[in-house]
């Protein structure tokens, strides 16, 4: 029986063969290697259900959208105006003195909106997707749909509306659950007064929650975004958040996205892998999918850690781990090759790197590689993604009297089949549908929900 050690830099998690705590300087967030497995595969407590799954007789075969392969950036612990590294230190350092020595006051509180719109900028005319978390209450300095103390209401207006206009459509937007450090009693809105990692957001507090319970929490924080006019589909945890807790975890995501937002199919971001382990988008929890209220929630997983400029802004990343001058190594090459999502993680205190913009020059290398070296990379969003698999995971095909059926129970752009030579035609309702792009067996065309036939 192994013993199960949740060890945070702001993070961190590691399985242990003893429960003696240990720490790594070095490791970025998220972490999760091969010993994690046994935690994710351990029976009934920790293990997610997959759900329904329908049958496939129809002889082909479902590709990548386009036959490219998704390539994205998450960005975590962004918000508006506030450097989540300069607040979040010292909370950190109440619970774990001898952990976060970092030198915070030294750190930028404000990470500027000039910033923000050169970013977003850049990566509209580069064509780079991904997710950027909105941390409702950052380190609870101040709530997004009241004030921000340290900064006017004209200021606080204005950089969500910066957000609000210009990173869509290129960036799904998240809640990290609602301060990314203490707690909040969602009764009164207000921490706990318990300080210990129980009631931090980054570590235990999820441990032995029903999903209920995390979908109030969830729900709360969602709600402060839809104050501000801004849409979610899925939402981000913060360090340690649901680890010990993944069924409820995901549960609670279906559940809190589906009421505030009404999405159609939620997704969320718990896990990173960078071994051998596979980061395909786990779709779980799948339940009527041949009626008219089709359920699931998407697991989306990274495939690097934080190899730009660190959470805090404080250890400089290499291009290379990402992929080589030579274009023919790095994590992103391992994960194109296997054709599985190359989903990037970031920190956006790294990505500005104290004014220095570190994290974002070594993105622009990494885009700037990855272009010289693939021309069968699609840039999407999380959600695009969550979609892509639900529907490739969850569409009934069949083949009727030598027609091929598909019966989806969620519409999906760009969805790609290989198919027998000659099927082309497709058709929904009666009405044809003009493919999206054909190629030797490959057909693309936008995958109506409902019944379309291929003939």
């Amino acid at each position: 029986m192994f013993h199960c050690t949740q060890i945070f830099r702001k993070g961190v998690f590691s399985i242990a063969a003893s429960p003696q705590l240990s720490f790594n300087q070095s490791m970025n967030r998220r972490a999760f290697l091969a010993s994690s497995a046994a935690l994710l595969e351990a029976p009934n407590l920790l293990a997610q259900l997959a759900g329904d799954r329908p049958k496939h007789t129809g002889g082909v075969k479902v590709l990548n959208p386009r036959g490219r392969v998704p390539v994205s950036l998450i960005i975590d612990d962004s918000t508006c105006l506030a450097n989540l590294a300069h607040f979040c230190i010292p909370q950190f350092a109440e619970v774990f003195p001898d952990r976060y020595k970092q030198p915070w006051k030294t750190l930028p509180r404000e990470i500027p909106d000039a910033f923000v719109r050169k970013f977003g900028e850049w990566a509209q005319e580069h064509g780079v997707k991904g997710k950027y978390s909105i941390i409702p209450n950052p380190a609870c300095v101040g709530w997004l749909d009241r004030d921000l103390p340290g900064w006017s209401k004209a200021e606080l207006r204005e950089s969500i509306k910066l957000v609000r206009t210009l990173l869509p459509p290129n960036w799904d937007f998240h809640p990290e659950m609602i301060t990314h450090t203490w707690i909040i009693n969602t009764k009164t809105g207000r921490p706990y007064d318990e300080r210990s990692e129980k009631f931090m957001e980054n570590w235990g507090w999820t441990d032995g929650k029903s999903a209920d319970e995390i979908a109030d929490y969830m729900t709360y924080a969602l709600r402060i975004l839809k104050n501000i006019g801004i849409e979610c589909e899925g939402v981000t945890t913060p360090g340690g958040f649901g680890n010990r807790a993944l069924p409820a975890l995901s549960q609670a995501t279906l559940q809190s996205c589906r009421d505030v937002f009404k999405a159609e199919i939620p997704h969320y971001f718990r896990h990173l892998y960078t071994d051998d382990h596979s980061v395909a988008p786990r779709v779980e929890y799948a339940s009527g999918i041949d009626g008219p209220d089709p359920r699931c929630v998407v697991s989306i997983i990274g495939c690097t850690g934080d190899w730009f400029g660190g959470w805090d802004g404080l250890e400089a990343g290499s291009v290379d781990k990402f992929i080589t001058e030579d274009l023919k190594s790095g994590r992103m090459v391992e994960v194109v090759k296997r054709g599985e999502p190359a989903i990037m993680v970031c920190h956006w205190p790294g990505i500005y790197f104290n004014g220095q913009e570190i994290g974002f020059n070594i993105l622009k290398a990494i885009v700037q590689r990855l272009n010289a070296a693939y021309k069968n990379l699609i840039w999407m969003k999380l959600s695009e993604i969550a979609r892509y698999w639900a529907a490739k995971e969850l569409t009934r095909i069949e083949n009727v009297g030598g027609k091929i059926q598909l019966h989806a129970p969620f519409a999906c752009p760009l969805f790609t089949l290989e198919v027998p030579n000659g099927k082309r035609t497709l058709t929904h309702n009666g009405s044809r549908i003009e493919p999206k792009e054909t190629l030797g067996n490959m057909l693309c065309f936008d995958l109506p929900k409902g019944l379309t036939e291929i003939s």
